[in-house]
């Protein structure tokens, strides 16, 4: 009897995936664990696996179809097994159904069927492009919402912009305006354009504003946005800031990198992910969510995430039980973790976890402090800023002395954890980072 392969939940916040590639198709054997499609999410894209072994006798989802979680998107049975009309699920329809089964979703991408002529993408819709396509078209200045892509459903490949790359610069669009195509004034939103690397919309101007562009959401920022307004309405927020002296931590590091072989070279992340697992085995309360109404979850293990900046926006990964991992093994799987994380290759369970959260952008340099917002449903994260080099007077001197210091600032949900907790949290931390010693010994 066939059995359907239904659309895998692949997030506890995952309502519905887009189907970029079938890797197999109507006829094909397939074995039970082996992938045989690739779906978009909001976080990442990733292969899904067939749950059974036999044949796919019917595909339920076309590629480029954005399909909710359950729905069946293929059928799998016995060789020579014959598929009844009724045992067919209707195919699933996200957003309005139009004509002849097409199924249009809220923003997947622009239909395939829409000519280059007809002019850029609609407000609502969502230009489809490989991150490869995406940084190119950044590089050169090329507006991938008027170009026609010739992949699976409408998808642009990098061969659909290399010969736009080859030639002279010229406008992608047509230069006169086509009042007909572009959408009515009411169905542009009269507020700021949010500031996200996605294609953008050329509308009709709005009495009363200055000239503006619609710029649609990618589905990873869309989750972004949703997840950090909740977080920060929700928790109620403070902040405490401290700073250490990391001259000794700096010279260890060079120590440790100069001894070990590439993969385990040692940056001031994963001496941080191992400075804080270990204070928060002291601070549990910090180690912890909010269980609404009056509960709190305190967590057993420490597992650290680390942001991840990718093209498409912020995902963060975690290091497992990170207080009793050694330094060499930590500097090794976050290599591995930011690396699959910005070529889109996580894996679900990488991602979706983590007790505390470690946020660094002293690497874009003169950051000398920023607050994040807490990652939900976690009680805490720290905010990294650049290492500056500052004059500091010492007890019983007149002379400053140039020392390298760090800016830590720490986010904590009020409701989790007072004031006091949080400062000595961050004392037992930049203790960890001036005596860095103890990383090694604890």
């Amino acid at each position: 009897m066939a059995r359907p392969l239904v659309m895998p939940q692949m997030g506890y916040d995952m309502k519905e995936g887009t189907i970029l590639r079938w890797l197999k198709h109507e006829g094909d054997r397939v074995e039970r664990g082996e992938p045989i499609a690739e779906i978009e999410t909001d976080k990442v894209n990733l292969e899904i696996e067939s749950f059974a072994s036999g044949v796919i006798l019917k595909l339920l989802a076309k590629e480029g179809e954005t399909v909710p979680v359950g729905q069946p998107i293929a059928l799998i049975g016995e060789p020579g097994e014959k598929v009844e009309e009724e045992a067919v699920p209707a195919p699933a329809v996200v957003g309005a159904a139009t004509a002849a089964g097409t199924v249009t979703a809220p923003g997947p991408r622009a239909p395939e069927a829409a000519p280059l002529e007809e002019g850029p993408t609609a407000p609502g819709e969502r230009v489809r492009a490989s991150p490869l396509v995406r940084r190119l078209a950044a590089e050169h200045g090329i507006d991938l919402s008027t170009i026609r892509g010739s992949g699976p459903g409408g998808r642009i490949v990098k061969e659909d912009i290399l010969p736009l790359i080859a030639a002279p610069r010229a406008p992608l669009a047509p230069e006169q305006p086509a009042p007909a195509a572009a959408p009515p004034p009411p169905s542009v939103p009269p507020a700021a354009p949010p500031a996200a690397a996605a294609p953008a919309v050329t509308v009709a101007p709005v009495p009363g504003l200055p000239e503006f562009e619609v710029i649609e959401l990618s589905r990873i920022r869309q989750t972004i946005a949703r997840r950090m307004a909740e977080s920060f309405q929700q928790a109620p927020h403070f902040f405490v800031t401290t700073v250490a002296e990391v001259d000794a931590l700096l010279a260890l590091r060079e120590q440790i990198n100069a001894q070990v072989p590439e993969e385990e070279r040692v940056s001031v992340t994963d001496l941080l992910i191992k400075a804080c697992a270990l204070a928060l085995r002291d601070f549990p309360t910090l180690n912890a969510s909010f269980v609404p109404p009056n509960q709190l979850r305190i967590y057993k293990r420490i597992d650290i995430n680390i942001a991840v900046a990718t093209e498409h926006g912020l995902i963060a990964p975690y290091v497992p039980d990170a207080d009793h991992k050694p330094l060499a093994e930590i500097a090794r799987l976050t290599k591995d973790l930011i690396a699959r994380a910005r070529e889109e290759r996580l894996r679900p369970e990488e991602y979706q976890g983590g007790t505390f959260t470690i946020s660094n952008l002293g690497m874009f340099g003169l950051v000398e402090h920023f607050t994040a917002i807490i990652n939900p449903p976690q009680a805490a994260i720290l905010a990294v800023g650049s290492i500056l080099r500052e004059p500091v007077y010492r007890e019983g001197s007149e002379e400053p002395v140039p020392v390298r210091r760090l800016r830590l600032t720490l986010s904590v949900d009020h409701r989790v954890a007072d004031g006091a907790v949080a400062a000595r949290f961050l004392e037992t931390v930049r203790t960890l980072l001036e005596q860095p010693m103890l990383l090694l010994v604890r």
